[in-house]
This record gives structure tokens, C-alpha cells and sequence, in this order.
């Protein structure tokens, strides 16, 4: 799974991952993000929880490889960005929300500033499992000590059906995670009966779920 697979998706507009609603999740969990934080989205295409987390009060800092997600965010909810051309991506700001256009892996915190707080709806599931833990490495070396994380991911069986979205069982986050961070479950839920096109693909069982995340003090400290 390369740039040009999710390029080509947002060029064809084969984006069935992206939600018309913002995630329940995060409405009946936010609070776990803290206060008036800066809030890093990583692969955040044009997703709604963009505005909502600025509606919140919280600045708003999404990454994402295809300019073309990042301009219909913004064009849908009529603002109009000042776009900043920086060594690794190219920044797209109005108000309290900013995107970055770029490569995730190559973005670093000198490019972020400080982030207090993050969410995952459609990063890590998005990746194959040979990606992960790569992710999680970098996504460590973006954030504050002690900031404060929303991961949703899905979990289904059978787990070897196609992706993305890839199941992601629980053992598997606390695996990767371990060693950054502190990982505690919120909520899990069956969501098989909402998601009719899983259905279709011959899985049988699915279910969302909710973690709580804080980076530990020590190793890779973001700074910036």
C-alpha cells in the first residue's frame, strides 16, 4: 500500500471510508483529549471531526498525503486557507484549523509545533500490518510528553479480509503501543448491522472500539 493507491482513490472518489457524521466515539469520549488542547488528526482526509474538534474550542492539526481531501474540507465548509509551502508537506490554514499535504512519515514536530492531544479514527487501520508499527513510532515523536490520545479502530472476523480499513484487535494496540504509551479501554461495541458493505465482503462479525492513550515521559520527546 503506496502514496499512489490513496491518491488514486480521492482522484476517482472512491472514498467509502469517509463518514457523513462525526464519530460517535469521539462525541461520548472527547473529554479524554483535555481542555482547549491542540489536537493533532493524523490521515485525516475530510473528515467532519476536523470542525467539530474546533468547535470544542481546540486547535486543529490534521495530516494529510492528498491535496485534494484537504481542499474539499475546506471549499465544503466555505473557508478559505493561507497556504504555507514547507520543506515536507504544505500547510492549508483558516481559523483554528490547519492541514498538512503531505507524506505522514515525513512530516517531523519542528513542522506541528507542540501537540497536547490526538486522535485516530482512520490512521492506524488504514495501514497494513507491516506499516503499523512504524506509525506508531513516528506518531510517538510528534507529541508531548504526557499527551493525551483518542484511537478508534475496528475489529472483524474474519480478521484476513481485505483492507483497508484492517482489523486491529485490542492485544495488537496494547503490543505496539507499550512501550510510548499508556493504553486504557473505553468502550467497545458491535457495529456489524450499521456496516452493510462488510457485509457484502463475507465478514461475519465487527466491532468498534475506544482507547483512552497518554505518551509517557520518556523516549522520542517531541520537540518544537
Amino acid at each position: 500500500m503506496d502514496h499512489a493507491f490513496w491518491m488514486e482513490r480521492w482522484k476517482l472518489g472512491q472514498i467509502g471510508f469517509h463518514r457523513s457524521d462525526v464519530n460517535g466515539m469521539l462525541l461520548r469520549h472527547h473529554a479524554v483529549l483535555g481542555a482547549a488542547s491542540r489536537v493533532l488528526v493524523p490521515l485525516c482526509g475530510k473528515s467532519l471531526d476536523l470542525d467539530w474538534l474546533a468547535a470544542q474550542g481546540h486547535e486543529v492539526v490534521g495530516i494529510e498525503l492528498s491535496r485534494l481531501a484537504a481542499d474539499a474540507f475546506f471549499a465544503e465548509h466555505r473557508l478559505h486557507p493561507a497556504v504555507e509551502v514547507l520543506p515536507a508537506a504544505t500547510r492549508l490554514k483558516a481559523g483554528r484549523i490547519e492541514i498538512l499535504c503531505g507524506d505522514f512519515f515525513a512530516i517531523g514536530a519542528q513542522d506541528l509545533g507542540r501537540v497536547d492531544a490526538w486522535y485516530d479514527r482512520a490512521a492506524l487501520i488504514a495501514l497494513p500490518a507491516a506499516m503499523r508499527g512504524a506509525y506508531v513510532d513516528h506518531l510517538a515523536k510528534l507529541l508531548a510528553p504526557g499527551a493525551r490520545g483518542l484511537l478508534v479502530t475496528l475489529d472483524y472476523t474474519p480478521a484476513t479480509a481485505q483492507g483497508p480499513p484492517f482489523a486491529v484487535d485490542e492485544a495488537e494496540v496494547r503490543a505496539r503501543h507499550a512501550r510510548d504509551f499508556t493504553v486504557a479501554s473505553l468502550e467497545r461495541n458491535d457495529v456489524l448491522g450499521q456496516e452493510p458493505r462488510f457485509q457484502e465482503r463475507g465478514i461475519t462479525a465487527m466491532h468498534e472500539q475506544a482507547y483512552a492513550l497518554r505518551r509517557r515521559p520518556s523516549g522520542g520527546e517531541a520537540t518544537g
